[in-house]
């Protein structure tokens, strides 16, 4: 089973530059789209056939070219049970969590807050981080397995990013951010990827502005955390570095049947 999960930083611009066709030639199993900024009816009959090769489920933000993520899956998990939200108005009414039911493990395709440049979210932020703690928990004491997957918005620590000194005070890398990603691995989670390669140096999200990406001064934002009972099952995590269309690119992880 491969689930690919991708912030494409607008879902409309992504088709518009034909990048959404690697997702058509890979054909995963299960795709997670962050930052889609749309609804499915803003998509065009041209942009909606692009997609066809799977089954979508949407959660878009109510504030129109913000936020916003959907699920698609391939057959035969077409009558997979999904959730939108995570209980919670302050963060559901910004489209920011699909959950999907796959049977031995519930996936989460999650786009985190962003903290803002001058940390007016970062309590938003931290906020978000607790209630899905709490929720995941819950699902860990019902003898549930958790996938969360998704741009985390936080690198973790200094291997993550690539310039983690002038970063120190800046959203995305702030201490405060980063415990939480601690907070998750104490809970019975791994970070499947770095679990896998552990001193490999390798990004998801670079600058625009600043041409980061053409000298690969980027940052891991966006992560598979599997539940420590999960992890035996984990064959693969690949960051698709070479796939353009976004600030983000790729990340696929690849599971061995149960």
């Amino acid at each position: 089973m491969r689930i690919t999960t991708w912030n494409v930083n607008g879902l409309r611009a992504l088709l518009n530059k034909g990048a959404y066709e690697w997702i058509a030639a890979e054909r995963p199993d299960v795709v997670c789209l962050q930052e889609i900024k749309a609804k499915p009816e803003q998509l065009t009959a041209a942009q909606q056939e692009a997609m066809a090769g799977h089954q979508w489920s949407w959660n878009p933000a109510e504030r129109p070219g913000y936020s916003g993520v959907t699920t698609g899956l391939a057959p035969p998990r077409a009558g997979t049970p999904v959730t939108n939200g995570i209980g919670s108005d302050a963060f559901d009414q910004e489209g920011r969590v699909i959950q999907s039911d796959h049977g031995d493990f519930i996936l989460f395709n999650i786009y985190f807050p962003n903290g803002s440049r001058d940390h007016s979210r970062v309590p938003f932020k931290l906020d978000f981080y607790s209630r899905l703690l709490d929720l995941c928990d819950d699902l860990h004491a019902q003898g549930r397995k958790v996938i969360l997957c998704g741009d985390f918005n936080t690198s973790h620590n200094n291997i993550d990013l690539a310039n983690p000194g002038p970063n120190r005070n800046k959203t995305g890398f702030l201490l405060e951010e980063r415990v939480w990603i601690d907070k998750y691995l104490e809970h019975g989670f791994v970070d499947a990827w770095r679990s896998r390669y552990p001193d490999r140096v390798q990004y998801t999200w670079w600058h625009v502005v600043t041409n980061a990406r053409a000298r690969n001064v980027g940052w891991r934002l966006d992560y598979f955390l599997v539940s420590e009972g999960l992890m035996d099952r984990v064959q693969d995590v690949i960051i698709h570095d070479e796939v353009l269309g976004s600030d983000h690119c790729p990340v696929s992880l690849i599971l061995r049947g149960p």
